[in-house]
């Protein structure tokens, strides 16, 4: 299965913001992109470097699918389903984005990153409606209960990344039950609750050529 082996602060770098991959350090000023807010690469301090129009829309396509740790194949999948669905295309992305398993998994705080929170759901340690999912992708809908995995429940990484997320608080969308390791995904989130930072409607224009 392909994956994206670049180091994840120099994803952030090249973006330009934090992307919130490293978990817990993102939220410290050991931070990449507090220390060095420019691209790498030796031109990345480069000044007066003029963007097309293709090169905005390319680049927020680019910095969504890092977010979310998706590979250019599945990403594109998941736009033409969004476009597919009523409504309006850019939102219903960023809402599939969300429901995705590896997303709530990690939105709970079962992960202190969405590449941990990946982890975790393929180690087969969360539970939807108390069955076994071990599919990241998987779309979890309004009212599914998320938890953890009895036989998980005892370990200090998963312990502290709950924690952590509970300190910082946890989304509108989502009931959580820190003590029981248990969360229900109440609604598909709005437009106003997700972040600011993302452009979807360069993504829509991207892909629509």
């Amino acid at each position: 299965m392909a994956r994206n082996l670049d180091a994840k602060c120099r994803q952030c770098r090249r973006e330009g913001e934090k992307l919130f991959l490293k978990g817990e350090k993102c939220f410290t000023d050991k931070c990449a992109v507090e220390r060095r807010a420019y691209p790498p690469g030796q031109h990345g301090q480069k000044k007066n470097t003029r963007q097309s129009e293709y090169g905005g829309q390319l680049r927020e396509k680019q910095k969504v699918r890092r977010i979310y740790g998706m590979m250019e194949g599945q990403f594109r999948l998941t736009f033409k389903r969004a476009d597919q669905e009523r409504g309006i295309t850019g939102e219903n992305l960023l809402q599939m984005l969300e429901s995705r398993l590896d997303n709530v998994t990690y939105r709970m705080g079962f992960g202190a990153s969405r590449s941990e929170a990946r982890q975790v759901v393929r180690h087969n340690s969360i539970l939807v409606n108390g069955k076994r999912v071990n599919i990241p992708s998987y779309q979890v809908r309004p009212g599914d209960v998320v938890e953890v995995a009895e036989k998980s429940k005892n370990h200090l990484r998963l312990k502290s990344s709950l924690a952590a997320a509970e300190q910082r608080g946890f989304p509108e969308w989502i009931d959580m039950d820190a003590k029981a390791m248990k969360g229900t995904f109440k609604a598909q989130p709005q437009r106003s609750e997700l972040p600011a930072t993302i452009n979807e409607h360069l993504i829509v224009e991207l892909y629509s050529k």
